[in-house]
């Protein structure tokens, strides 16, 4: 199992919100819900994403991804800031600068804005995650990146356009696939551009050498592995696998390993409502001592202390 794979296997779309904007130009739209990661396109016209100190430019069809919880705006002219048409929320309420409910934006299912033959048409998602694993994905992503349409190479937006014009049952379990599908395939053509410089475990899955390693960790962390056994699955010196790794990852394969087990850990004890001593044994600790141990010099806290009180990670602030 590459990682990427595995990262996103624990970041999954579940209830998302998604939502189209219809509107003519001078118009805003300000995004405050918190969530993880929002996607955004303009499947018609063009737009700014304001997050941060320079604009990001939406051409049709580019995709935007947004990382983090502090609000951001889209806008077709940042430097007028056109008031807001509405302020999303969390459990996507909208508002408006008074703070009351804009009925007259409400244009049918999943759709609001000024008319429904508006010139401009803006599609939102967004990715309420958690854990300790999407903190691993989210500290290698820059606050927003876009990929232009040129550099896409799934039609899963396409789908996913047809799909939200869509009242029937089941929409919501498709459009929540759907999202997964755009983000997966955001994640992937954004790495491959050729300005990016993608993220350490990113390459390392495709290198001949760490490659296979990394996969076996990632298949099952619950195996006693060790630095020889891991260097078996690469056909490879253990000495060359080592410096291999820590070149590409920037940290031993052990110690990798370890901190892997311990993201899954603490996933875990948020997650489930099982004994130490299973989560223990499910992420390759010999018992709920050895675990906590490990765990307590990772983060400070023991497994039963962060089962009542979880730290607050980087994907929560």
């Amino acid at each position: 199992m590459d990682t990427l794979t595995d990262v996103l296997n624990h970041i999954r779309s579940s209830g998302a919100l998604l939502g189209r904007t219809l509107a003519n130009p001078p118009w805003s739209a300000i995004f405050a819900e918190r969530a993880s990661l929002s996607l955004v396109t303009m499947l018609r016209g063009e737009a700014w994403i304001v997050a941060e100190a320079e604009p990001h430019l939406l051409k049709p069809q580019d995709i935007a991804v947004v990382v983090g919880h502090e609000p951001f705006s889209v806008t077709t002219d940042p430097e007028a800031s056109p008031p807001p048409m509405y302020i999303q929320t969390e459990a996507g309420v909208c508002y408006d600068e008074a703070g009351k409910t804009p009925e007259a934006i409400a244009l049918g299912p999943r759709t609001c804005g000024m008319q429904l033959g508006a010139d401009d048409v803006m599609l939102t998602g967004s990715f309420a995650t958690t854990g300790r694993i999407a903190d691993r994905l989210l500290r290698s992503l820059p606050r927003v990146f876009v990929i232009p349409e040129a550099a896409q190479r799934t039609a899963a937006l396409q789908l996913m356009e047809a799909e939200i014009l869509r009242e029937e049952p089941g929409q919501q379990a498709v459009l929540d696939r759907l999202l997964d599908l755009v983000l997966v395939g955001a994640l992937r053509d954004w790495f491959a551009l050729p300005q990016v410089e993608a993220p350490g475990w990113y390459q390392a899955s495709s290198d001949s050498v760490v490659g296979p390693a990394l996969a076996a960790i990632h298949e099952a962390p619950h195996q006693p592995w060790t630095i020889e056994l891991l260097a078996r699955q690469s056909h490879v010196s253990r000495a060359t696998l080592a410096r291999r790794f820590t070149d590409l990852l920037e940290e031993p394969p052990m110690s990798y390993l370890t901190g892997w087990r311990l993201c899954l850990a603490a996933d875990l004890l948020e997650r489930k409502d099982t004994t130490v001593e299973a989560v223990a044994r499910e992420v390759g600790y010999s018992s709920a001592y050895a675990l906590s141990t490990a765990f307590h010099r990772e983060y400070g806290i023991r497994p039963s202390q962060y089962r009542r009180t979880p730290i607050v990670s980087e994907s929560q602030q």
